[in-house]
């Protein structure tokens, strides 16, 4: 089948809620896609940070054989080894003593906002409250969608769910004056990915954590885009030195497999008992055996280590082509990289597909790159030259 065959099946059938890019991919390797009609692409977008270690890392790839081979499927009604292992590998790389697993990102979103109000409704005298912030993505279900901060993506959907507040992101002051009685949790992201790649003032983290325990309220993190090694380090809080009461995981938590987890401190899990939430694939044993094999090679010292030399390469290069080109800006950490751009970005992202690379402009004027943590140094060159030729070629 070609790309035009294959293009042409799904238009005619899905529903079309996807602005896709006119390709079909096939087969992958490392940090290179192939398309249904032989051509190769570089890769600096990972499937939307979620094949950090690469398409079809040869440890993921067993272990999803030998489980599918072993258990597709049990339900929560019973244990289930890959599970079990899971929760454990991720408490023990972790502040985390109890781990929810779910299907996806906006579940564990989900769950985490579900537990924070479960907590207050038992343990914090009936407070309900949770404070988001503008410019965050948190995910498309009703409870994750209202504390999303970007206006586009409640078009159509109002009224969302009441008891969810939007404050100014990076703003340390005005959080602090939004915190009111009824307040149970803070929800943020230590850098927003879906937002443009910004990363809040260095003290911004470490206040809120501070904050939360003087007023005595949760703080969430969301690490589904920035955590598991995208940053140099396994999840982005490490940088500020803080702990959240919970985090949630995503994206490359299953090295290519969809798998969510809501992570969190004893005294908070607590709050949830048997019956009041659950998932029926939640846990799945393959989802699992995947996830333990990425989190076992994302935890390593040396990979964590290369993401931060090759990210200050490229964000290196990057910086060197400030004010020239329409950049303006260049933001994030490791390897989740944005360039803020003077004019909308969709033309260089498509001039770079056109000639074999593969990258991402959100925010309308945000190029984000999220490149494979196992890119290369020559890969992450071959890449930035593609980049320049592009918006060289754009006026």
């Amino acid at each position: 089948m070609t790309n035009a065959e294959a293009i042409a099946l799904s238009a005619a059938h899905e529903v079309g809620v996807y602005a896709r890019q006119p390709v079909a991919f096939v087969r992958g390797r490392g940090a290179e896609l192939w398309d249904a009609d032989g051509k190769r692409y570089l890769d600096f977008f990972a499937g939307l940070a979620v094949n950090n270690l690469g398409h079809c890392h040869p440890a993921v790839v067993e272990a999803v054989r030998a489980q599918a081979a072993t258990l597709l499927h049990a339900s929560n009604v019973y244990y289930t080894l890959p599970a079990g292992e899971l929760c454990a590998l991720l408490c023990r790389h972790s502040f985390a003593e109890r781990v929810f697993l779910a299907n996806s990102g906006a579940e564990a979103n989900e769950a985490a906002m579900k537990l924070a109000r479960r907590w207050g409704s038992q343990q914090g005298g009936g407070r309900f409250e949770i404070l988001a912030t503008t410019g965050s993505f948190h995910g498309r279900t009703f409870a994750t969608l209202t504390a999303t901060g970007q206006e586009k993506y409640h078009t159509g959907f109002l009224p969302l769910l009441p008891g969810v507040r939007l404050v100014p992101y990076g703003d340390l002051a005005a959080m602090e004056a939004a915190v009111r009685d009824e307040t149970v949790a803070i929800m943020v992201e230590p850098i927003q990915g879906e937002g443009g790649v910004v990363v809040p003032p260095p003290d911004y983290l470490a206040g809120l954590r501070a904050l939360a325990e003087r007023r005595d309220v949760l703080l969430i993190l969301d690490e589904i885009q920035c955590g598991l090694g995208r940053t140099g380090r396994l999840f982005a809080h490490e940088h500020a030195g803080v702990t959240p009461d919970i985090m949630t995981l995503a994206k490359a938590l299953g090295g290519g497999l969809p798998i969510g987890a809501m992570c969190a401190t004893e005294r908070v899990a607590a709050a949830f008992t048997p019956g009041v939430h659950g998932s029926t694939f939640g846990g799945n044993p393959v989802a699992c055996a995947a996830a333990i094999a990425a989190v076992k090679a994302l935890a390593e010292p040396a990979l964590l280590e290369h993401v931060r030399t090759v990210g200050q390469h490229l964000r290196g290069r990057l910086e060197a082509l400030v004010g020239r080109h329409g950049i303006q800006q260049v933001r994030g950490m490791g390897l989740m990289l944005g360039a803020v751009l003077e004019r909308p970005g969709a033309a260089v992202v498509d001039h770079c597909r056109e000639a074999g690379l593969l990258v991402n402009c959100t925010a309308e004027r945000v190029l984000r790159f999220l490149p494979p943590l196992v890119i290369t140094r020559a890969q992450a060159d071959e890449g930035f030259a593609i980049l320049e030729r592009a918006l060289a070629a754009r006026p």
